[in-house]
Parts: C-alpha cells; sequence; structure tokens
C-alpha cells in the first residue's frame, strides 16, 4: 500500500508542472484611488463611481458554461486611506420580485440572488476573502482556504446596502483595509465576481469558471490591478468583551437552580499586515447553534461539526489536515461536556505569499466529578506552497494534563499524561483544478503504546465536465490514538475507488444525469481479510430548473470485530465476528430552489443485520414568506426488523424549525427536536439583535424534556451582551 505514496506525488509533480500558467490572467480590472468621497447608499452618482472601470460581459457558469450571461452585470471597485469600496448594478428580468431566503447573515447561495465577491490578496490562488449580499441586502462574509472553499463562520466589521430598482439591485460596500489581510507592496490580487439568479435559474462569473467547478475557485480568478500599492492598514487591535447572565434548573436531579454571572474577553491583534494573534479568556459558547440530532445505527462515533467561533476562524489548516474519518485534530475535544476553557491563543495567517503558518494554545480547567485534570492543548500547522496551487503542510499536536500523575489516581477513571500526534501532508491542486488530491503521514505518541502507531492515506481525483474519476486508500494502524482527533476506527486498510459520467443533453428539462459506481472494502490491518464492503450504482439527473433526481442500488458486507447492537437502544448485541450481507435500493429527490416551498425526499429499502430489514424515509420541507419568515420541517423513519430479543422497532426524528429575520439585525430562531431512540425532546430559541456592527445582545432559551410520561428534564436561560471595540 505504501508503494502508491510515489506514485501520488508523482501525479502531483506532473499535474502541477503542466498547468503552471493562471488560467484567467487576461482578465483585469484597474482600480484607482477615488477622486471624490463615496457614500454608501446603493447610487452610483459620486465622481469616483464614474471614473471607474467597469468589470462587465459576465459568462454564464449554469445551466451551461458555453456562452454569455444573459443577465447583465456591472462591477466598479475603487479606494482611499481606510476602505475599499466596490458598487453591482445587477440586471434583472424585471417579471417579479426578487427570490431570497431571509434577511439572515451568510445565507445558503443556492436559495437568493445574490451577489458574491471573492478576493485572493496574495494571489496564490489558495486562501482569501469572500464579501457578498443577497437582493434583500443580507450579508456574506468569509474566509477562503483550499482553493475555493469559504468559512462562514468569519465575521467582521464591513458596512454594505443594498437598494431594488424596477430592472436591477444595487449592492455597494466598504470594506475597511483593517478587516482583511494582505501583504504590503503587492499591486495585483486575484479576484472573480459571481451572480447568482433563481428566476432564471443562471450562475454566472466575471471571470470563465467551467460549471464543474464552484464559482469561488480561485484557480479560475481574474485580477485586480492596483494603480498604486494599497494603503499599510495601520494599527489594528480589536477588544470584544462580553457579560453573561443565566440560570440553569435541572429536574432529573432535582437539584437547586444555579445562577450564572460571567464575563470574557476575546482579542484580535493584527501582528502585521497578513498575521493575526486571536486571545481568548473565559470564552462562552452558549449562542452557538445546538447540534441537528441523528438517528445514530453506526457501529462507530458519529461526527458533529464544530460551531464555536473561535475555533472556527481560520482554523482549516488544523481542521482539514487528513480525512473525514482520519482527523488528528478535531476542536471539539476541547472544552465540551462540561468542561470549563479558561483561556486560549492562536496565531494564523500568511507569512508570505509561499508560507503559511497556524498555532493555537488551549487551556482548560479540571473537573471533579469526573477525575479529568487540567489539560493544556498545542496545536502547530506550517504550511508551505509548492508550484502554482499545491502545498506541503506539517502539524503537531500536543495534549498535556497538567500536574496529574496517573499512578495515584484509586477511585476515578485514568487518563493519559499526554497525547502527542505529527504527521506530513502534501495537498495537490493542478491550477486548472481538474486534477486534486491528498498523501498523509501521521504518528502518534502515548504512554504505553508502541508500534503499529501510525496512519497513512492518499487520493487522487480527476474532474472534468463529463468525468469525475477517484481512487482513495488508507491505513491505521491498531496502535494509533489520536485523543484530540477524531478517528473512529484502528487496525484497518480501505482502498475506495469511485466513477462517475456525465451527460449534457442539448436540450429539454434534463440538464445532466450519468452514472456513479463507488466501492468501498475494509481490510484487517494483520491478515488483510475482508471486514466491510460496501457497493453502490447510483444514476442522477440534474434538472434545468436545479431540482435533482438520484436512484441507487447497493450491496453491504460485514463482519463484526466487536459486540453491537443493531438498534444502538441497549437491548443485546450481536456477537463478535459474526458476518451480516444484504442489499439496498433507496431514491432522493430535491425540489428546485427558487419555489418558495420547497422540499426534499428520500427513502431506501432493504435488508438489515440478522437477516432482517430495514425502511427509511427522510422528508424535508420548507416554506418561507420572503424575506422575513421561513418554516422548517424535518421528519426521519426508521422501521428495523429483526428476529428476537430486538423484533420490530420503530424510531421517529422529527425536527420542526421557525426562522425570523425582522430586519438585517434582528434574528429569531426557535428549533425543536424529537428523538425517538433516545426519548428526548428538545427545544432550543434564540433571539439575536446586532445593535452595531459585530456587537451583538443574545437571549438563548433551552428546554428538555423527556415524552413518555411528559415532564421537564432540565431548561436554561442565558442573556449575553458582546461589543467590538476597536482601538
Amino acid at each position: 500500500m505504501f508503494r502508491i505514496i510515489p506514485l501520488i506525488i508523482s501525479c502531483c509533480i506532473v499535474g502541477c508542472a503542466v498547468f503552471a500558467q493562471k488560467k484567467n490572467d487576461a482578465y483585469q480590472l484597474q482600480i484607482r484611488k477615488a477622486v471624490s468621497p463615496v457614500k454608501i447608499d446603493g447610487v452610483a452618482d459620486e465622481a469616483a463611481w464614474l471614473e471607474a472601470d467597469i468589470a462587465t460581459g459576465f459568462h454564464m457558469v449554469l445551466p451551461m458554461d458555453t456562452s454569455a450571461a444573459r443577465l447583465r452585470t456591472d462591477v466598479r471597485m475603487t479606494y482611499d486611506d481606510k476602505n475599499l469600496y466596490l458598487i453591482v448594478e445587477n440586471y434583472t428580468t424585471g417579471d417579479g420580485p426578487y427570490m431570497v431566503e431571509s434577511l439572515r447573515r451568510d445565507f445558503a447561495f443556492l436559495k437568493n440572488d445574490n451577489f458574491l465577491l471573492f478576493m485572493d490578496p496574495f494571489d496564490d490562488q489558495t486562501n482569501g476573502f469572500s464579501f457578498g449580499a443577497n437582493a434583500a441586502g443580507a450579508q456574506w462574509d468569509g474566509l477562503m482556504y483550499d482553493g475555493g472553499k469559504v468559512d462562514l463562520s468569519w465575521d467582521n466589521k464591513w458596512t454594505s446596502v443594498v437598494k431594488n430598482y424596477p430592472d436591477k439591485w444595487v449592492f455597494e460596500a466598504a470594506i475597511p483595509f483593517k478587516t482583511i489581510r494582505y501583504k504590503k507592496g503587492i499591486t495585483r490580487w486575484g479576484i472573480n465576481f459571481s451572480r447568482n439568479d433563481l428566476k432564471t435559474t443562471e450562475k454566472s462569473a466575471w471571470a470563465p469558471v467551467p460549471r464543474q467547478f464552484p464559482t469561488a475557485s480561485l484557480a479560475y480568478t481574474g485580477n485586480l490591478v492596483w494603480d498604486a500599492a494599497p494603503p499599510a492598514a495601520g494599527a489594528n487591535v480589536s477588544l470584544i468583551p462580553y457579560l453573561l447572565g443565566g440560570m440553569l434548573k435541572d429536574y432529573d436531579k432535582a437539584t437547586p437552580t444555579k445562577y450564572r454571572r460571567d464575563a470574557g474577553l476575546d482579542a484580535k491583534v493584527a501582528v502585521t499586515s497578513s498575521l493575526n494573534l486571536d486571545l481568548t479568556v473565559n470564552p462562552d459558547f452558549s449562542q452557538v447553534d445546538v447540534d441537528k440530532q441523528v438517528t445514530n445505527l453506526d457501529r462507530f462515533e458519529l461526527f458533529y461539526p464544530e460551531k464555536r467561533q473561535f475555533f472556527l476562524e481560520n482554523g482549516d489548516q488544523f481542521s482539514n489536515f487528513g480525512y473525514s474519518t482520519i482527523r488528528p485534530f478535531f476542536s471539539r475535544r476541547i472544552g465540551l461536556g462540561g468542561v470549563p476553557i479558561r483561556f486560549g491563543a492562536r496565531l494564523s495567517g500568511k507569512l508570505n505569499k509561499d508560507w503559511r503558518l497556524g498555532v493555537m494554545n488551549m487551556q482548560t480547567g479540571k473537573q471533579e466529578e469526573t477525575g479529568l485534570p487540567a489539560q493544556n492543548f498545542t496545536v502547530a500547522a506550517l504550511q508551505r506552497r509548492v508550484f502554482s496551487r499545491s502545498n506541503l503542510g506539517f502539524i503537531f499536536i500536543n495534549k498535556e494534563s497538567v500536574n496529574y500523575d496517573p499512578a495515584k489516581v484509586t477511585d476515578k477513571p485514568i487518563y493519559n499524561r499526554y497525547n502527542r500526534n505529527m504527521g506530513l501532508e502534501y495537498n495537490l491542486a493542478s491550477s486548472n483544478n481538474f486534477w486534486t488530491g491528498k498523501a498523509m503521514l501521521l504518528k502518534s505518541y502515548t504512554p504505553n503504546k508502541t508500534g503499529h502507531d501510525v496512519a497513512h492515506a492518499a487520493n487522487l481525483q480527476y474532474t472534468s465536465k463529463q468525468w469525475n474519476i477517484g481512487w482513495q486508500h488508507e491505513y491505521v494502524g491498531r496502535n494509533y490514538n489520536a485523543e484530540v482527533g477524531y478517528v473512529p476506527r484502528q487496525g484497518y486498510i480501505k482502498v475506495a475507488p469511485q466513477v462517475t459520467r456525465l451527460f449534457f443533453p442539448l436540450s429539454g428539462a434534463v440538464l445532466s444525469h450519468g452514472p456513479q459506481v463507488t466501492s468501498t472494502w475494509f481490510f484487517d490491518e494483520a491478515h488483510m481479510r475482508r471486514t466491510d464492503n460496501e457497493t453502490m450504482l447510483n444514476y442522477g439527473i440534474v434538472f434545468r430548473k436545479r431540482n435533482t433526481l438520484n436512484i441507487w442500488a447497493s450491496n453491504t458486507y460485514i463482519k463484526l470485530l466487536q459486540p453491537f447492537d443493531p438498534t444502538n437502544t441497549g437491548k443485546d448485541s450481536l456477537v463478535n465476528g459474526s458476518q451480516h450481507n444484504w442489499n439496498t435500493v433507496g431514491a432522493d429527490y430535491v425540489s428546485k430552489p427558487q419555489s418558495l416551498f420547497t422540499y426534499s425526499l428520500s427513502a431506501r429499502y432493504g435488508g438489515y443485520y440478522a437477516d432482517g430489514s430495514r425502511l427509511m424515509t427522510n422528508t424535508e420541507l420548507g416554506y418561507r414568506f420572503q424575506p422575513y419568515v421561513s418554516i422548517a420541517l424535518s421528519a426521519n423513519y426508521n422501521n428495523i426488523n429483526l428476529p428476537k430479543p430486538w423484533g420490530n422497532n420503530s424510531f421517529w426524528l422529527v425536527g420542526p424549525r421557525l426562522d425570523v429575520t425582522m430586519t438585517n439585525t434582528l434574528f429569531f430562531t426557535g428549533f425543536m427536536q424529537y428523538n425517538g431512540q433516545q426519548k428526548n425532546m428538545n427545544l432550543n430559541t434564540r433571539f439575536q439583535w446586532r445593535y452595531r456592527p459585530a456587537s451583538d445582545l443574545f437571549i438563548v432559551y433551552t428546554d428538555n424534556y423527556l415524552p413518555e410520561p411528559f415532564y421537564v428534564r432540565n431548561r436554561a436561560l442565558v442573556l449575553k451582551l458582546v461589543y467590538w471595540f476597536n482601538l
């Protein structure tokens, strides 16, 4: 298996050497210093706008990428000593209202008429910033990474206005130079503009992008050419304190009501124009969205995404190292489950065009009831760009128990004194994005665990308009241990090839269709004996209205490596070593996003463990009274028939959700979840008032109920005030 590493590296070198030049280098927008003040009002009547160059003549990306866009979009940019300015005229067909989901910040791209800016200040085609708005004025901003992904957890201070006219909507914005990071003296930035219009189902971009890639792909940016080096941002220090009050009542344990009075502080310091230091003392994440529950029928730990902003901002160097099931660092291991975070610091950003750095240190307090000691977490990542868009990365992770001796523990669980991981990773991205891949090697260090403590994985992907061909393999040793990571299984070798072929009719309701074959094989580490495999044949159809249909069939084989309860309810377990094989058929349909009423339906039926059967249906319904109210309902049903002692088992998971956006600064969310498998009902409501840019008032109310007999398990109320100071 390790012989494949040289093959991957060779493909990386060949792919990058062949496609060395920037694809859309000829697309250039000149930006000159403003000759007059600019007022952010959605009206392009200032002299600065009348003299600015125009980026127009957008290219269609969807439904097809072979023609000019039908809708006209004009973009102008200028700047002064403090801000970068942008004004966009989005012309329309003029027939009816605009399509928007809500006024909430960081909206869903496919459900809104919107305009987005993708900016690559280092012109490295890998990292950057994104800003934009939908037709109702809701803002979008995020950090760009991996050449085309956007981290929307990043929020910063900037101002914008959207003004509607009969034949167009105008988006005007002022982005402070202090908000973004760029290297002093660079006068050519990568840039592209993207437009989405739901009525015409047209997605377009200024610099052309092949339809198989997102318009955010930095491999296809044009150039923003400055008349002089952008001004230095100057001193840039922000303090973000919070005050919190709340109460918690646990009815299950019949404990007295606990009252919370708390305070904390975040700080952001621009060490250089491209390197940022983030500090936090006694952070609180009570306003973060609750996890969306799932019916758990898996043999291994489920993955729940990180939602806490401190860990998400600029954290892709840490969280994206590895693969979805081999993550050496997973920030949810820090400070959840009642474990307090005392303080933390993160230094991240670009050292220059080729080098990128990320260092984070977090300190948690001890937990008396479980005997968990105070722990210190350190993560360091260094990334070096090679060739046009690829990079070589290094990561080091250290978890250390502070003032802790396992030998002295008698009546509590025993924890390791330390756990460390080191790894190297090569990320391939050819200049035209057709070839992508990764090769990774990790080693762990844990007391009393040596040998078979490495993990290796590699993949190579080819993506053209008609073909998507991929190969991935993984090896995880039985003693590989990532206590601050997410690695749900050890001691295996995995092979996973996949092939997709697409066809494009010249006319008709169908935009593209084609088959996909995927096959995943697991083998035990010691003898290369098969333990799992699943082979799936899928036929996908994408309609011109952007609704989709997938029909699939699969064959599954599993040899259990440990006892397993196939219902995860604690009734009984299938024995270690038992073998199970079954077939399944299924279908998934997602409606067109431009409708006020949207829905998705999916179903599967087939065999299950112990010659049983499983029926699963899932429904997602949504209706919007745009732009103020959005109602959603998800309902998941599983019916499992097994021999005794399990018998027939039915699990419902229902989750209605209400989003109200009274203005683009005033939001309310109510989310209820009923989980029949866990026998729990959860209610979470959140009111948010953004009373100043990046400053918020939150009121969060949470209830947990036992459905039968109905009674309250616990409830909590929190009021939190956050204020952003710029020094």
